[in-house]
């Protein structure tokens, strides 16, 4: 491993070991309230769902693993569904759709999520638009009438984001939107939405390739 991945990864893991360091301040049985997440009581356990896979949440330790309980890698996955179980309000979805410009924080970050996320979205599936759509369809995202492929799902409980494609062309570049419920600002950062982006984008990367 280089030594900027190397500084990348230890950049990572902070956060990560800072939100392990307080979650055993949140009661879990409130964390279940508003996030509608599952609490193994005897195992001292939560399961977090995010995009049809479990995740497994040890309680009070914070330490995020796999299903079968092996090990993640990645820590921005982990930190984000940390910060989902202690930040959630449990305010139900709106069935209204905002930007990210609308969040809160949104103007601020915003160059930081157009390259992190709506720009890597364009350049990886512009001209896979039929395998992007294959890929909603296996997860059980629903069509939506927006862009050449348009899609909304449910990232993790509650949370439901849209992904538009356009396709393209001789003239023009592939271009995306990608759109939250306006729920979102009970459960999640404009800093954080990011990386909800960078996780989904990664995730359908890996089911393509």
């Amino acid at each position: 491993m280089d030594k900027k991945a190397v500084e990348e990864k230890r950049k990572d893991k902070l956060p990560y070991q800072y939100n392990k360091g307080i979650f055993k301040d949140f009661n879990p049985e409130e964390m279940v309230q508003n996030t509608g997440c599952e609490y193994l009581k005897e195992k001292q356990e939560l399961v977090v769902t995010l995009m049809g896979k479990n995740y497994i949440v040890k309680y009070p330790s914070g330490e995020v693993l796999n299903e079968d309980y092996s090990e993640i890698k990645k820590y921005p996955m982990k930190t984000l569904i940390l910060r989902y179980l202690m930040n959630a309000k449990g305010v139900p979805p709106t069935n209204k759709d905002i930007t990210y410009r609308e969040v809160s924080g949104g103007n601020v970050y915003y160059n930081n999520f157009y390259g992190r996320c709506m720009l890597r979205l364009s350049k990886t599936f512009g001209e896979k638009l039929n395998k992007l759509s294959e890929i909603f369809e296996r997860l059980g995202a629903k069509k939506v009438k927006i862009g050449d492929v348009g899609y909304k799902f449910e990232f993790i409980n509650n949370i439901y984001v849209t992904f538009a494609l356009w396709g393209g062309d001789d003239e023009f570049p592939a271009s995306s939107q990608i759109l939250f419920d306006e729920n979102v600002q009970y459960y999640f950062t404009a800093e954080d939405l990011a990386v909800v982006g960078d996780v989904s984008i990664g995730i359908l990367t890996k089911m393509a390739f």
